[in-house]
Order: C-alpha cells, then sequence, then structure tokens
C-alpha cells in the first residue's frame, strides 16, 4: 500500500505560495510597472493634447493609487512620488508653472494628512495574525470591536475573519483612506475620526497597529475608558505600562500583545 504524497512545507523566505494566493512580486519591479504606467498615461494623454497639468494630475493620482498597494510606508512613498520627481527632471515638466508642483504634495497631504502623522503609516494587518485571537477573547455577537486607525481595512479583513459575528467599526483620519476602506469592508461601520478624540467606552475590544510611541497613550486612555473584562489588543508594539494576558506569535517578527482591562 503506497502512501499518499504531501506537498512539502515551504520554508520560511522562500518563493513557494500557498494553493489560489496571488504571489507577490519581488522589489523593486512593483515600482517600475507602477512609473511607467504613469509615464504610458501622461504620454498618451499628451498626444491626445490634453493639457499638460491635467494629464500631471491624472498620472500623479495614478500613482497614488498604485503605492496604496504596496507593503511598506516607504515602499507606498517610493511608488508615489517616483512618477512627478521623474517628471519634474525630465524636460517634459519645463513647461509647468511652479505652482503646479503642488498638486502631489496636495494629494500625499490629502491621503496621509500631517494631523495623523503622529499615528502609524499604512502598515497593512498580515492575514493569518489574529488566529488563536477568539479562544483567548471570546467575543459576543453584541459585542463591537474598534479598529482604531483602519487604513485601508487590511485590520478590519483579519478580525471579520476571526470574529464574523461581532459588530466592526473602523475609525481613519484620512478621507481617501475612509472611503476606500468603507468599499473594501462593506461589513463594517468605517468613519473619518481621530482615534485619541473619541469615546472607547461602547467597545468590547479595541484593536491597534500604531507606533510604538502610541502605545503608552493607548494604555492610558484603554485604562481610562474601556469596561472591566474588555481587551486592547496590540499589533508588534507593547504597551508598557499593561501586563498581556498572552502574546499571541503567528510570526515571529509580528507578536499580537492581548491585554484585559480590569
Amino acid at each position: 500500500m503506497t502512501r499518499p504524497k504531501t506537498r512539502p512545507k515551504p520554508v520560511p523566505g522562500s518563493t513557494d505560495h500557498a494553493p489560489g494566493r496571488r504571489p507577490v512580486l519581488p522589489w523593486p519591479l512593483p515600482a517600475l510597472i507602477a512609473w511607467s504606467v504613469c509615464w504610458a498615461l501622461f504620454l498618451s494623454l499628451s498626444a491626445l493634447q490634453i493639457p499638460v497639468l491635467w494629464s500631471l494630475i491624472l498620472a500623479t493620482s495614478l500613482g497614488f493609487a498604485a503605492g496604496l498597494r504596496a507593503a511598506s510606508a516607504w515602499r507606498k512613498l517610493f511608488i508615489s512620488a517616483g512618477f512627478p520627481l521623474s517628471l519634474a527632471a525630465s524636460n517634459l515638466g519645463a513647461g509647468l508653472s511652479p505652482w503646479a508642483w503642488l498638486i502631489p504634495l496636495g494629494l500625499l497631504l490629502l491621503l496621509y494628512p500631517m494631523s495623523a502623522w503622529r499615528d502609524a503609516p499604512l502598515f497593512p494587518t498580515p492575514h493569518g495574525i489574529l488566529d488563536g485571537l477568539d479562544t483567548i477573547a471570546p467575543l459576543k455577537c453584541t459585542d463591537r470591536i474598534l479598529d482604531a486607525g483602519c487604513g485601508l481595512g487590511a485590520g478590519l479583513a483579519e478580525l471579520h475573519r476571526v470574529y464574523p459575528v461581532a459588530q466592526l467599526d473602523g475609525l481613519e483620519k484620512s478621507w481617501p483612506l475612509r472611503f476606500l476602506c468603507a468599499w473594501r469592508c462593506p461589513f463594517a461601520r468605517v468613519r473619518h475620526a481621530d482615534i485619541w478624540k473619541e469615546d472607547w467606552s461602547g467597545y468590547s475590544m479595541v484593536y491597534m497597529f500604531q507606533r510604538p510611541e502610541s502605545m503608552g497613550p493607548a494604555a492610558a486612555k484603554a485604562r481610562q475608558e474601556l469596561s472591566q473584562g474588555s481587551w486592547l489588543v496590540s499589533l508588534e508594539f507593547e504597551a508598557p505600562t499593561l501586563k498581556p494576558v498572552v502574546v499571541l506569535r503567528n510570526r515571529a517578527d509580528k507578536p499580537v500583545w492581548v491585554y484585559r482591562m480590569g
């Protein structure tokens, strides 16, 4: 009797991908593709005699949209800024008024306003990182979960996978990200708001993926506003004044700190 063949487990860092999962292009290929598409759009619009200012706006907007899909904040900025910077260095941008170069900066500020710079950049929550959280912190269908700084909705999608019957809310300071997140996550209520000014008292769990320096204020706000028995969950960064119930380690480089109030 022959034993059935089994698929070998992928080695960490290898290029093996799970069935059905979209392969990730090696860096910097995504940036090169995005810049090429932006330039192709700009030159095509110029060939159609579209005013150069509108060509700049449309091509730059396309670059920002492509940058949103990058895995880290630096790559997002690298992809988004590549086309306008290369245009500025070329002779094709010589006919633009100096003020026109404020448009790419304005798009960046619209995407990520200065008032939100103290919070985490666009770092998405990895798929599967919250596996096992529902056994540690079981919630009912009437419980509400807040993703404080939901970005494009990766955290909300992961929370929805782990807690499919819970009520999910997301808060996001950037208007464009708020609309994109609401479109991506119709199962959640996404609002434009400052996570530090909003009241957390109505939530059974608050999930965060912020900066290390944000965790002190987050712990203080959780202690002040969350009710006894509620949960604070932080991806990667520890709250210095709280003692975790458990630390999930579904990925060695991204621990999940789970705290219970009271």
